[in-house]
């Protein structure tokens, strides 16, 4: 099959023939019609994800497309079924599993980091009774391969970890894919929305999905968010992940506020100066939000169906790339805004 490569840490990205994937006892084989582009491509690419662990190295971990074939002890009819998968693929049987919290499962695998990703024209999901999603034929095979990172870790980040509330105000830090992902889905719950992002094509796609305010970043942000919203946001959700934004996100609180991380933040950025004197005199709440586990995924698919989530809109309008184009974006990563979710056909 074909497959989009690198050989080394922050070296060239080729296209290349590798063999074909055989589904393993208890997984299956899934041929990926569309793979999400996302900033966590490149900070494994970089090197800032230790779970790389041989070259060459297929990177990828956002996909959706069609069960093609399935190892033993894995129902047969799931073959020709059009599925997604969570980007954390949770081992099912240990006790953390067994609550649900299969996106902290400490048996996990990850597609496009500790196993071979999702830029190519067939993956592996292990554990595929536990991970593999069935898609409702009203949400695109297209729509869906954003899903398994982005939209669905910061669905959860709103849904669950900050529990967002109508009438709340939220401040989103970041507003790429993941960003644009909170702002659709806090917005959904009835919040106000604060967007904060460098660029202004970025704060126009915000707005357009609701967010009331689009602010650039900046060393007073928040002091403007507290203006804005009359003493600090109830909410802040770190988006992009870097030092600033996550202490800029726990300032902009009001008093008993919640701060949810959301973007990485690999050691080799340094370490992020949470101001700890006001977490504990405003008694602010400090979460981290990895992912959802595929159990979770109805009541965001019921989101998407419903245009609470308005996931086609959210997608960049330019189109899938092919694997040689994506060999080129990838490494833009870290320099470029982004204008929504980009998608990668590995069959072009």
């Amino acid at each position: 099959m074909r497959a989009l490569t690198y050989a080394a840490f922050g070296g060239p990205l080729s296209v290349t023939d590798v063999p074909d994937p055989v589904a393993p006892p208890g997984g299956a084989v899934v041929r990926v019609e569309a793979s999400g582009l996302c900033r966590s491509d490149w900070h494994g690419w970089l090197g800032h994800d230790t779970d790389i662990v041989g070259f060459p190295h297929i990177p990828g971990h956002e996909f959706a497309g069609s069960v093609e074939s399935v190892g033993d002890g894995v129902d047969r009819g799931w073959v020709g079924r059009r599925v997604t998968a969570p980007f954390v693929f949770a081992c099912g049987a240990c006790p953390v599993c067994r609550v649900g919290d299969g996106q902290v499962c400490p048996h996990q695998r990850q597609p496009g980091f500790s196993d071979p990703g999702s830029f190519a024209e067939r993956v592996v999901v292990h554990a595929a009774a536990t991970n593999l999603v069935a898609l409702p034929d009203d949400v695109t095979t297209a729509q869906a391969a954003g899903l398994g990172c982005r939209v669905a870790t910061a669905y959860r980040a709103v849904t669950v970890r900050a529990d967002v509330q109508a009438g709340e105000s939220v401040v989103v830090l970041g507003c790429g894919g993941v960003g644009l992902s909170a702002v659709a889905a806090a917005v959904a719950r009835g919040a106000d929305v604060i967007a904060v992002d460098l660029s202004a094509d970025s704060l126009a796609a915000a707005t357009a999905l609701g967010a009331r305010h689009g602010l650039l970043q900046g060393d007073d942000l928040p002091e403007r968010v507290h203006d804005l919203t009359g003493g600090g946001a109830h909410v802040s959700i770190d988006a992009l992940g870097s030092p600033g934004t996550a202490r800029a996100g726990v300032l902009c609180l009001r008093r008993r506020g919640r701060h949810v991380q959301v973007g990485l933040l690999p050691p080799g950025a340094g370490a992020a100066p949470i101001p700890m004197d006001r977490v504990i005199a405003w008694e602010l709440d400090v979460l981290g939000s990895h992912g959802m586990d595929a159990r979770a995924y109805p009541a965001l698919l019921d989101d998407v169906r419903a245009g609470r989530i308005p996931l086609a809109s959210m997608l960049d309008g330019r189109g899938p790339l092919g694997l040689e184009a994506a060999a080129k974006a990838l490494p833009d990563m870290g320099s470029s805004f982004s204008r929504g979710i980009v998608l990668v056909d590995p069959t072009r």
